[in-house]
């Protein structure tokens, strides 16, 4: 895999986003949205950024008495942008770890 810096997944909340989703496999939106400590509105406009780029897909599933919930999910797309953006930073500081 090529480090290649990914605008679009760059800003921190939408970093946060990825990172969540690679690491839960499908995440309940108030689950996203309690975890980032952010607003249903600023999520659902992370959310549809990277879902217009192909890297999350949303799930609504209806419950009983019309209430629906929500999943998103990492897609293949979206898991190979994150790990190439994860090289692209890794390698701008390959020793960072060594700091503390």
């Amino acid at each position: 895999m090529e480090p290649t810096f990914d605008a679009t997944i760059h800003a921190p909340q939408r970093l946060q986003i990825c990172a969540l989703l690679a690491r839960g496999g499908e995440v309940e939106f108030a689950t996203l949205r309690d975890a980032l400590d952010v607003s249903d509105a600023t999520l659902s406009k992370h959310l549809r950024v990277l879902t217009d780029a192909g890297y999350v897909v949303l799930r609504r599933v209806q419950r009983d008495r019309g209430h629906a919930r929500t999943w998103a999910g990492l897609t293949r797309d979206g898991r190979h942008a994150l790990d190439a953006h994860f090289a692209y930073l890794s390698a701008l500081a390959p020793d960072a770890g060594d700091l503390g």
